[in-house]
């Protein structure tokens, strides 16, 4: 049975957090959270959260052992910009897009 957790409007870069995401695509949920938990990254921070919810999120129906769980499904989807205005030469400006991203995060039992 699948459980999932979904984060919405984060402010990272999809490609910064689908570098993080892609290390924990497959493993389970106790590697993958101890992988993110030394991973120097911020994205690493944000996506660790996410696993949690969907851990505890698993934890609500006792029909699923969380101790066999597992990253069945990790990806990462553009959301919204920002768009902010840096002033260039000769009265010129240049777009600034802030990204951000939804991050959606699939757990599976073994």
């Amino acid at each position: 049975m699948e459980v999932k957790a979904i984060a919405r409007q984060i402010r990272i870069s999809p490609q910064k957090a689908r570098l993080v995401a892609d290390l924990i695509r497959g493993k389970d949920v106790g590697t993958a959270l101890n992988t993110l938990r030394f991973m120097p990254k911020k994205a690493a921070r944000i996506i660790e959260k996410v696993v949690s919810s969907a851990v505890a999120n698993a934890s609500q129906s006792e029909s699923i052992d969380v101790d066999t769980l597992f990253v069945k499904k990790i990806f990462i989807d553009g959301g919204p910009m920002l768009r902010r205005i840096s002033p260039r030469a000769q009265g010129r400006a240049t777009r600034i897009l802030k990204r951000s991203s939804h991050i959606t995060i699939v757990l599976d039992e073994q």
